[in-house]
């Protein structure tokens, strides 16, 4: 059996929550940043699910439990939810996931299932640094990498 990212078929989402909730209030505090209502709120709703959440989505599912928040507001919340290391964006579909490495450099592949939409994160290891110093010889300089890979998780290839 192979080790997987995915997490299985009837995963308790609400651990992971809890954790990045716990990391993400431990980093501002750190930090000096401010976790707001919303900020957390919007975290939240990113951390409940291992599918992508793009910025309407998560609108739409505020809007069930209060008064419904404005798109800026939204993606203010997740820009700086961003730059604190916790979510990343997949840039392929403008949508977001919850950082499920705690500890990393910040550099990670993000393996999207296009079967179930499940996005999982994987420590890119050298992978990125490789890329970089790649990059650089050919005289370009990297502001952000992003590396995403498509094809099928260790469920859905079991279905198939």
């Amino acid at each position: 059996m192979h080790p997987t990212a995915f997490p299985k078929p009837g995963h308790d989402h609400s651990h992971c929550t809890r954790e990045l909730l716990m990391r993400a209030e431990q980093a501002c505090a750190a930090s000096g940043a401010r976790l707001t209502p919303l900020r957390r709120k919007v975290l939240k709703s990113v951390a409940e699910s291992h599918h992508a959440s793009g910025a309407y989505d998560i609108i739409e599912r505020l809007a069930r439990t209060g008064p419904r928040p404005a798109p800026i507001s939204i993606y203010r919340a997740l820009e700086f939810l961003q730059d604190q290391g916790l979510v990343h964006k997949i840039e392929s579909r403008n949508a977001f996931v919850a950082c499920t490495h705690g500890e990393h450099n910040g550099d990670a592949v993000m393996l999207i299932c296009s079967d179930c939409g499940i996005v999982a994160e994987m420590d890119a290891g050298d992978a990125v640094a490789e890329l970089t110093s790649r990059a650089a010889a050919l005289g370009f300089s990297s502001n952000v990498t992003v590396v995403e890979m498509t094809g099928c998780c260790g469920e859905c290839g079991r279905d198939a």
